[in-house]
């Protein structure tokens, strides 16, 4: 994990709202190249080609915003699907990182830097 940047829980908190925003967006743009991906990879069985629209070109410029902004604070995006990101922090003098996913009212879990989602442990 870098040393750039540690969050507190409290730090962590204050950007849920933004996430609540963000990553829904993030999602849907996600969403919507994987299908242009399919409708590509389609015409180019049934007629050795194709590009994509406007909405193609949108959808893969709003991921890209998303993800550099998650990027720029220090925010790990572990599954857009799900919303589930996490925080580097300290619990307990210990680097970990603080475990967040989007339908949760507040960061309330951490994991070790080693164990990921499923050793998720109640702050």
């Amino acid at each position: 994990m870098s040393e750039a940047r540690s969050f507190t829980v409290e730090e962590a908190n204050a950007t849920l709202d933004e996430l609540r925003e963000a990553l829904p967006r993030l999602r849907e743009a996600r969403r919507a190249l994987i299908a242009a991906g399919r409708r590509i990879n389609e015409r180019i069985v049934n007629d050795g080609g194709g590009i994509e629209g406007k909405d193609h070109f949108e959808a893969r410029a709003t991921l890209r915003t998303e993800i550099e902004k998650l990027a720029e604070t220090g925010i790990l995006l572990r599954d857009p699907e799900t919303g589930l990101v996490d925080f580097p922090g300290e619990v307990e003098g210990r680097r970990v990182y603080l475990c967040w996913r989007l339908g949760e009212d507040q960061v309330a879990f951490y994991h070790e830097l080693e164990s990921g989602f499923v050793g998720r442990k109640p702050l």
